[in-house]
């Protein structure tokens, strides 16, 4: 059964999307819907990383709470820093922060909250996994953020993937 549908929830997913986007119940969106629905999870079953185990549920759910207030927070800080940019210009740096994390959905979930938080883009990881750079938009103290960055995001995804 697993062969047949390899990600039933994914397939599910896939198959409302399409007649969503598609905005049609007719019988030929349906059949397209499912064929897409189950062909697409099959055909890419292979390149799919082994399932993540996931140890802490209630601290995922924190994780989303704090990357949904620090997205809003973000966004009004960056409002503020452009509508001042003339009397105070952005203190932008590149900033390299060491990991503890080595789990690769961990490091997959990090590098999306990074990239999702205004302010912060997330540029490379280095080749063995120790470091990651980050493009930060305005910081004025390099060691507050790493300590901010690590106790917000990278000890909870620790917690969730790897205790």
């Amino acid at each position: 059964m697993k062969r047949l549908l390899p990600a039933p929830l994914l397939s599910l997913a896939l198959v409302v999307m399409w007649l969503v986007l598609n905005r049609s119940l007719s019988p030929g969106q349906i059949i397209l819907a499912f064929i897409f629905g189950f062909a697409m999870p099959i055909l890419f079953a292979p390149l799919r990383p082994a399932r993540p185990r996931i140890r802490h549920p209630l601290v995922v759910a924190h994780l989303i709470l704090v990357v949904g207030y620090d997205v809003l927070l973000s966004n009004l800080e960056v409002l503020w820093g452009v509508l001042r940019a003339r009397q105070r210009p952005p203190a932008s740096r590149f900033v390299v922060i060491p990991l503890d994390l080595r789990d690769p959905s961990a490091l997959a979930a990090l590098s999306t909250i990074t990239t999702v938080v205004p302010g912060t883009v997330w540029c490379e990881l280095a080749r063995d996994g120790s470091s990651v750079m980050l493009h930060v938009w305005d910081t004025t103290d390099e060691d507050a953020f790493i300590a901010h960055y690590k106790e917000r995001y990278e000890a909870p995804l620790l917690k969730i993937f790897e205790s």
